[in-house]
């Protein structure tokens, strides 16, 4: 019984969680952060090749690359740096995204 009340907490907790801000650059799951070993030429040829071959766009924020929910937004930003509001789940390395928008 207790550990269905602290499941039911957990639960509303996540689903309470504020949406958090992310600064960096959209790349692939491949590649994070370098895309010098593909030889692809411009990043941003890079990623999009690598998603075409089944890798996922993510967020590089220069330490760590997230794998981001929103593919379809994330592809109109490929190699550039954005601003992604959303929750983070640090352990699956993902970002459930809400909004992502050109960084300023």
């Amino acid at each position: 019984m207790t550990r269905i009340i602290v499941m039911i907490f957990a639960s509303a907790a996540l689903m309470l969680a504020a949406d958090q801000t992310f600064t960096g650059t959209i790349t692939d799951d491949m590649c994070g952060g370098s895309h010098k070993d593909m030889n692809m030429g411009p990043d941003e040829k890079c990623v999009i090749e690598c998603v075409r071959g089944g890798a996922k766009y993510a967020l590089w924020d220069g330490k760590e690359t997230y794998v981001l929910s929103d593919q379809k937004s994330a592809a109109n930003f490929a190699a550039k740096k954005v601003t992604v509001k959303g929750t983070l789940d640090a352990q699956a390395k993902t970002i459930q995204v809400s909004s992502i928008a050109a960084a300023k």
